[in-house]
């Protein structure tokens, strides 16, 4: 068993690997691959100010007043589990979490992703019978559920397009599609590709698909897996929801990689590796879907494994913050030659335990970490233009915190 593995526990009451961690304690052209970024130090550069990137293609929102929705994901078996998808609201200026009630009827909903124009809510079913559920929004009726085709489903996104649902199963290492009707309602699956190579990685005993989502060009789909060591492009027949790979990168044997974030330019994207606690730049080529992984960099979280969970980028560009799970705590990164560069400053506490997930407000100025041990959600103010991460109020109680959406 992977020290660096977090299962879920299925129906039946055995402990899966995914679980298990988490119960315990830019220049390139099109026409060419981006090289790797080159090493960072691992020097904090507390009070530095990095000098900012040229300006991001993409426009930040416009802020936002009032109060805001936020959907939280948890575990609905095993000691001081939740009862289903939580329900609260954020003040967008101030960040205070009020809570709201829960949606039941949704086993394990332990990710939680939205519909492109706000009206659906879709959860996974993170047991042995793997699941995908949709809820109508704002009224939270629950539209129906269907089954993945594997275990232990962990991710799940919604094409840019609006009419595919993607999900990753964790425990089978495999990949779904299901289509999404013009209601938000989830279709029977249109497609199934299970990672059969290449072999598993260190300490490994199959593939663990962590994460399924689409480029931001939408023109590829990538597949995150911790088992193989490997992250898998596909193509999307979008008239059949079926998937064609043509491309593989392979990271560094026994780094477990997780979770991947692209650069707003679309041209780099940042690895989060749970297993060997490492992270990597990666260029990414939109004409043909390649991925370039890089040379492993700190998370700065000093020996032994952090299980880093995930990174957030700002809207601008300039900066990026790493979950680490073990360390509790946030690591900030400065993104320098437009994308290409991880250049670590510092970690700040999480005030939490077990950061599972984080997620930016719409607008940016807030950054959501769910932590699962201490079943609570921490909440910070982000200034976009130092890359400074101040907390706001007290944490937020909610069951087993494994996800937090903001909308």
């Amino acid at each position: 068993m992977s020290s660096g593995a977090e299962p879920s526990r299925g129906p039946g009451g055995g402990w899966s690997r995914r679980r298990f961690v988490g119960a315990l304690a830019g220049a390139a052209a099109i026409t060419t691959v981006p090289a790797p970024a080159r090493p960072q130090s691992d020097a904090s550069a507390e009070g530095v100010t990095p000098k900012a990137p040229a300006a991001s293609p993409s426009t930040p929102p416009a802020k936002r007043s009032g109060p805001r929705p936020l959907y939280l994901g948890t575990y609905t078996s095993g000691e001081g589990a939740g009862k289903g998808i939580g329900l609260a609201t954020y003040d967008a200026e101030s960040g205070a979490v009020t809570g709201g009630g829960v949606v039941t009827g949704v086993a394990n909903p332990s990710f939680l992703a939205v519909h492109p124009d706000g009206h659906t809510l879709y959860a996974v079913d993170e047991q042995d019978a793997g699941a995908v559920t949709a809820v109508r929004l704002p009224g939270h009726e629950v539209l129906g559920s269907r089954p993945t085709g594997g275990a232990g489903p962990c991710h799940l996104s919604v094409h840019p397009g609006g009419r595919w649902l993607l999900s990753a199963n964790y425990t089978s290492g495999s990949v779904a599609v299901h289509p999404l009707d013009a209601s938000g309602a989830i279709g029977e699956r249109t497609d199934l590709v299970t990672h059969s190579s290449p072999a598993p990685g260190p300490g490994q005993q199959g593939p663990h698909a962590h994460q399924f989502a689409a480029a931001p060009d939408g023109g590829h789909l990538l597949a995150v897996d911790l088992g193989t060591d490997t992250v898998y492009t596909y193509r999307l027949d979008e008239s059949a929801g079926t998937l064609t790979e043509v491309s593989r990168a392979a990271a560094k044997p026994g780094a477990g990689p997780r979770h991947l974030t692209f650069h707003p330019g679309g041209r780099y994207a940042y690895l989060a590796d749970e297993v060997d606690n490492t992270v990597a730049v990666c260029g990414y080529d939109p004409a043909d879907g390649r991925l370039t992984i890089g040379a492993p960099q700190s998370t700065g979280t000093g020996s032994g494994t952090s299980y880093p969970a995930q990174f957030v980028v700002t809207a601008n560009g300039s900066y990026a913050f790493l979950a680490n799970r073990g360390h509790n705590s946030l690591t900030r990164y400065a993104i320098e030659e437009d994308g290409a560069r991880l250049r670590l400053l510092d970690t700040v506490p999480v005030g939490g335990d077990f950061p599972r997930h984080i997620a930016l407000s719409p607008d940016g100025r807030l950054l959501f970490a769910a932590n699962q041990r201490s079943g609570t959600v921490t909440v910070f103010e982000v200034d976009d233009t130092r890359g400074e991460l101040r907390r706001v109020g007290e944490p937020f109680v909610s069951p087993v915190a494994v996800c937090a959406l903001p909308l």
